[in-house]
């Protein structure tokens, strides 16, 4: 499981997602360092975030960043719960508000899906939140909210369209999760894509001679569509490939069910 948001203060975390983190919040304190501010404790973590993942955040790392003291940030954030709260909603606010209905419903899921997943894969820390308890912010609602004024224009029921929301959510998460990971991979292990298919695969002919005749389904999926020589960029490339074809998949789905009805 992933880290799970909303473990902070509850009246607290609310007041600061939905009030004002700029200039009301910022207090000047003596000598050349800009005054410290929600806003600016906010960035610096997601700056943190996403140079050191989740692992990395703490309030010591924010306020190194900020070149403050750690007590200093709790004049503000009361703790690192609070903090990513506020952190995971923030970054959210990247996201367009509307995407062009102009050429259909599907056109339009299709630009906001893409947009999201690329989203992920810029801050990957975020998929480390678990979506089981939204944070219930403005920036992280407004996502939803644009989805489902692109999907009730199709007139569908809502038990379809909540059907078809979190199977939506759930392929472009699980999509950025895996691209995240396989770019990560080579940095981590020092061993690249290619080596370790290559090694693996000998391998798995010496210890599993029979692997082709017990398993032949999976060995003619991985010939049919697997690129010979694989690379970190054939990777991403077959895995945004996947993605695409799979939306398509759940678009085909989403239709079907508003023709029926």
């Amino acid at each position: 499981m992933g880290v799970l948001a909303g473990q902070g203060d509850a009246a607290v975390s609310m007041a600061l997602l939905w009030g004002e983190t700029g200039s009301q919040s910022t207090r000047t304190a003596p000598g050349p360092r800009p005054a410290l501010s929600v806003e600016a404790i906010v960035e610096a973590a997601i700056a943190v975030a996403d140079t050191e993942t989740i692992a990395g955040l703490s309030m010591r790392a924010v306020a190194e960043r900020l070149g403050r003291t750690s007590m200093a940030l709790y004049t503000y954030v009361p703790g690192k719960a609070e903090l990513l709260d506020l952190m995971y909603d923030r970054v959210h606010a990247e996201l367009a508000g509307d995407h062009d209905g102009g050429e259909g419903w599907r056109a339009a899921v299709t630009s906001w899906a893409t947009e999201l997943r690329s989203f992920y894969l810029r801050h990957p820390w975020v998929l480390q939140v678990s979506y089981a308890r939204p944070v219930l912010g403005p920036h992280e609602q407004a996502v939803l909210e644009t989805l489902l004024g692109i999907l009730f224009e199709t007139g569908l029921p809502a038990p379809i369209l909540r059907a078809g929301v979190n199977s939506l959510f759930n392929h472009i998460r699980g999509s950025a999760q895996t691209a995240a990971e396989a770019r990560q991979a080579a940095n981590a292990t020092g061993v690249s894509d290619q080596e370790w298919w290559s090694s693996r695969s000998a391998l798995l002919q010496e210890v599993a001679p029979g692997f082709a005749e017990r398993f032949p389904h999976s060995v003619r999926l991985a010939r049919e569509t697997a690129p010979s020589h694989r690379t970190a960029e054939s990777w991403q490339h077959e895995l945004d490939e996947v993605f695409a074809v799979g939306l398509s998949i759940l678009l085909d789905g989403i239709e079907a069910g508003h023709e029926s009805t």
